[in-house]
């Protein structure tokens, strides 16, 4: 679809790029010539990814461990990259999410998702937009969001709150920074399956099932049309687009509304359930962070 090296000569961040859509977009980028930076907290995860990307594609794809919900850390690590040099696009996409029933959520529940999807992403996007206004230069950032910014979504309040955030984010700066060169436009995904967000977001057996019966097109998404969107609304060729969010679900949202709103006829003991698989995905997530903060300290 897309000209060899489209992306020479661009250096580019993807928050979250070690596993699911943010691997899958650093690859396609990564193969049409970017020099891609993945980040996250996970460092056997970033290094094993951008080992694999690097034997898939040539290139080079380097890495850097921090922790989004910490300005600082943010900042320190963005430093670290512009010591290579600039910069010249950022893929917000790290965020974290769990299905629960609003009333039985925790403050800390709320502040899990919040504090990576809303504030990481801001503090990224802050963090590369002042650097790019100091040195005169120009940029674009892509945020993933959801179909939720426009319709709302049941049991899924906080990522809903965070996501909406970061598309009022989006059209906001761009009008903001649009005279400096900047540019920032959105993609709001339908389901792509991945292992955690399945996990989080359907802990059912057949998790897709009903979905993909609602869906106009019958299916779910390929990870190629994600991609091959996120890199047309990356590219030089793309540079009037600036300040849209555009969704790429098959028509879902048009066609059902709200995603989960089928939850609604769950019962006590299903959300148990839920929360249970949930719990357990958690726990496994948490064992191998423990493991990598393990392998530093040795080290």
């Amino acid at each position: 679809m897309f000209i060899p090296e489209l992306f020479k000569g661009h250096r580019v961040l993807v928050t979250g790029g070690g596993t699911g859509l943010g691997k899958e977009i650093a690859e396609h980028l990564l193969s049409l010539g970017a020099t891609i930076y993945i980040c996250g907290r996970r460092e056997s995860v970033l290094q094993e990814a951008a080992q694999e990307l690097m034997d898939q594609h040539g290139g080079c794809v380097k890495w850097v461990s921090v922790d989004l919900r910490d300005a600082a850390s943010v900042d320190a690590a963005i430093e670290s990259i512009w010591a290579d040099g600039p910069l010249t696009g950022l893929v917000n996409n790290a965020a974290g999410n769990f299905i629960s029933r609003t009333e039985d959520l925790s403050p800390r529940g709320f502040d899990a998702v919040a504090n990576t999807v809303l504030h990481g992403t801001f503090y990224v996007t802050h963090a590369v937009g002042k650097r790019w206004i100091e040195q005169g230069l120009r940029g674009s950032i892509l945020s993933i969001v959801v179909t939720w910014v426009k319709t709302g979504s049941p049991y899924v309040v906080p990522s809903a709150m965070s996501k909406a955030g970061i598309d009022v984010m989006t059209k906001s700066l761009a009008t903001e920074w649009g005279h400096y060169g900047i540019r920032l436009n959105a993609i709001a995904p339908g389901i792509f399956p991945t292992e955690g967000a399945t996990a989080r977001l359907r802990p059912a057996d057949n998790p897709h099932a009903r979905e993909i019966a609602d869906n106009p097109m019958r299916r779910l998404g390929r990870m190629s049309e994600l991609t091959n969107l996120a890199a047309f609304l990356m590219a030089d060729g793309a540079e009037w687009i600036n300040g849209e969010t555009i969704s790429i679900d098959g028509g879902y949202h048009l066609a059902q509304g709200a995603y989960f709103t089928h939850y609604s006829e769950w019962t006590d003991e299903q959300w148990t359930q839920a929360r249970e698989r949930i719990k357990a995905q958690t726990a496994k997530d948490k064992a191998l962070r423990t493991a990598d903060t393990g392998r530093k300290t040795q080290a």
